[in-house]
């Protein structure tokens, strides 16, 4: 396979890096930004941009978005996300990682998932993710849900949406591994390529959890599982490659991790993020 890396530059991309809300940035990362106002512009740049992406997609509704535009949600806040920047430093993909320590289903965000509304799959659903929360501690990594996926329509028919994913399959691995949970829409395509990847259906007595219409979104969708330390083994080397970039890329964080962090100029869009007609969404 060719590589990644010389394909991403290639087509003149880079990546950022949002960390969570005081977190304390681990040293896998080379070039960490202190500059809480700096990550709350992207944050809100993210925002903008899914929010533009979900709205013409039909996912939500123009009523759904903040004044300025935004698609806001209170977990982004908490959340990782890997942004890909185009050569003016507007956005062009987003997807979200939220780790989430809690210890019981109800806490989570899949709780929300409109296959719980049904009597026969809702225990089921909730056993199992139950079951990944537990394996997730018995191996000592960390357990998330993955979200927030936006690609621009100009780079749907690019490597951009398989790199966005295997690059957080990268990030996840920096972090010290990872498994959790993904609710991926249909629309698209999206939720075939995720399996394609290495997520994989849930299943429970030999039956996969059915796909389902999600009322809130206006489309079908899939609760998939993933584990950072099992990508589809055809793309092993390029998770690798991309981990290797995010190793370089700005994280851009609100508490300085360490005293004698690197500081890199990282490029502030000057223009406004373009609207996008079709997007990838789980």
């Amino acid at each position: 396979m060719k590589s990644i890396t010389s394909l991403f530059r290639a087509g003149g991309s880079s990546f950022i890096v949002l960390a969570p809300a005081g977190t304390q940035v681990s040293n896998a990362f080379r070039t960490v930004e202190v500059d809480a106002g700096l990550r709350e512009h992207f944050l809100a740049e993210m925002q903008r941009f899914r929010g533009s992406v979900y709205r013409d997609d039909g996912a939500i509704l123009p009523s759904e978005l903040t004044n300025d535009g935004r698609h806001y949600l209170p977990v982004d806040d908490n959340s990782w996300h890997v942004l890909t920047l185009q050569s003016d430093g507007t956005i062009c993909a987003c997807l979200r990682y939220l780790e989430q320590p809690a210890r019981h289903f109800d806490q989570l965000l899949v709780r929300q998932a409109a296959l719980m509304q049904s009597s026969i799959w809702a225990p089921k659903l909730k056993w199992a993710v139950e079951r990944e929360m537990l394996a997730a501690k018995r191996a000592g990594i960390s357990f998330g849900e993955v979200g927030g996926w936006a690609i621009s329509p100009e780079r749907r028919l690019t490597m951009e949406p398989l790199r966005t994913i295997l690059a957080t399959y990268g990030l996840l691995e920096l972090l010290g591994s990872c498994s959790g949970i993904a609710t991926a829409t249909r629309r698209h395509g999206s939720a075939p390529i995720l399996r394609r990847i290495g997520l994989a259906p849930i299943v429970v007595d030999d039956e996969e959890l059915p796909a389902y219409y999600d009322p809130k979104y206006r489309c079908e969708m899939e609760v998939l599982r993933f584990d950072s330390r099992c990508p589809n083994p055809k793309f092993r080397n390029w998770v690798n490659e991309l981990a290797s970039l995010l190793k370089a890329a700005p994280v851009i964080c609100n508490r300085d991790p360490r005293r004698s962090a690197q500081r890199l100029p990282v490029m502030v869009p000057a223009a406004s993020v373009p609207t996008p007609a079709l997007a990838g969404l789980f």
